[in-house]
């Protein structure tokens, strides 16, 4: 398939700047992917329309203040943003590092291997050990404890809003989900950013299973496609992790019959990176890349909860993967009729 097959025409006024208020009164476009048939909701109405036997899948990771600012050791300014820990060699590691980090670096030809960095006036050092293409380089930070490795970024940092946001985010919890537990990504799981403390728990007395993946966004999300052929394009690897735990409980409910719901994108490759041909997940801890997009086999999820994304973006065609292209493209349309808030801090899409 060609990458212009996953183009659509947005009026820039549609891409939301901030979010709302209330978090889940975002509107929610629900499609069938059977029928094509399309029906108009708010978010706060998600707990009518699951079922109870139904289990949600959602990423925990957290978006680490990973922009930062600072100078070479020539005077120069830099800037960061992290990606992905790595091992010192810059393999990726089976965890996340908090001492060596793939970075994207500004200005990035002037970044060299060997150069020293300095942020908040000398409170975090890094010396850059390797140079990469695309402008990314391998950086090493002065500092041995993850913890307080964190601690420092939670000052130093900033939050790294994508680039089609313009305005600046007064809250940086808002960029969060309510369940966020583990620190490591460059951008939110945004399918997550509707649901509020008080709407989990109305889904729980329902009947419905909650479990959590983790799987740290990182480079992929801002990587375009280029390939006009999508089957040469290459995924990013990203660091996820499935517990024992959210493998028993993902595992009983398709045994009993029940539907896996993934809550965002990342959460529908983590769950599809561990599946057997049953649909059955194992634990794991390590890194994905898988790209999913149409005439991909679906072997675990049943549903999907997103937001809209990007025209001619990877994460676009796993939506029509699973949903079909054409089914994708006309529910687009409609929800640009009817005037719907996208990307980031915009609606949401229920896909069943």
């Amino acid at each position: 398939m060609k990458k212009s097959d996953f183009y659509y025409d947005l009026p820039k006024e549609l891409i939301a700047q901030k979010p709302l208020s209330s978090r889940d009164q975002s509107r929610l476009l629900c499609l069938d992917r059977q029928s094509g048939d399309i029906r108009h909701r708010r978010f706060c109405e998600l707990p009518g329309l699951l079922q109870s036997g139904d289990c949600l899948v959602l990423n925990d990771s957290r978006v680490i203040p990973a922009r930062l600012l600072g100078k070479k050791d020539t005077g120069g300014v830099v800037e960061l943003l992290l990606l992905s820990g790595c091992s010192p060699s810059g393999e990726r590691s089976e965890t996340q590092s908090a001492t060596t980090w793939m970075c994207l670096a500004r200005p990035g030809r002037r970044v060299k291997a060997g150069t020293r960095l300095f942020f908040g006036d000398g409170e975090l050092t890094a010396t850059v050990i390797a140079e990469h293409d695309e402008g990314k380089r391998l950086v090493e930070f002065d500092i041995t404890e993850a913890e307080e490795f964190y601690r420092i970024l939670e000052r130093l940092g900033k939050t790294p809003l994508p680039p089609y946001i313009r305005e600046e985010l007064n809250d940086p919890e808002r960029y969060q989900t309510v369940y966020s537990r583990c620190s490591g990504s460059a951008a939110a799981p945004t399918a997550g950013l509707h649901f509020t403390k008080e709407l989990l728990l109305e889904i729980c007395a329902n009947g419905i299973e909650i479990c959590s993946t983790t799987l740290h966004v990182g480079l992929g999300t801002f990587k375009p496609v280029k390939a006009d052929d999508i089957s040469g394009h290459k995924m990013h690897s990203e660091y996820m992790q499935i517990t024992d735990e959210t493998a028993a409980i993902i595992n009983r409910v398709k045994s009993s019959g029940g539907r896996v719901i993934a809550i965002g994108t990342t959460s529908c490759r983590a769950l599809e990176s561990c599946a057997d041909l049953d649909g059955m997940v194992s634990p794991f801890e390590g890194h994905t890349d898988i790209f999913i997009y149409p005439g991909y086999e679906f072997k675990c999820i049943d549903g999907l909860l997103t937001n809209f994304h990007l025209p001619e973006s990877t994460l676009i065609m796993l939506v029509s993967a699973f949903a079909g292209r054409e089914n994708v493209l006309r529910a687009y349309s409609e929800a640009i009729a009817e005037r719907y808030r996208f990307y980031s801090f915009g609606d949401a899409c229920f896909i069943i």
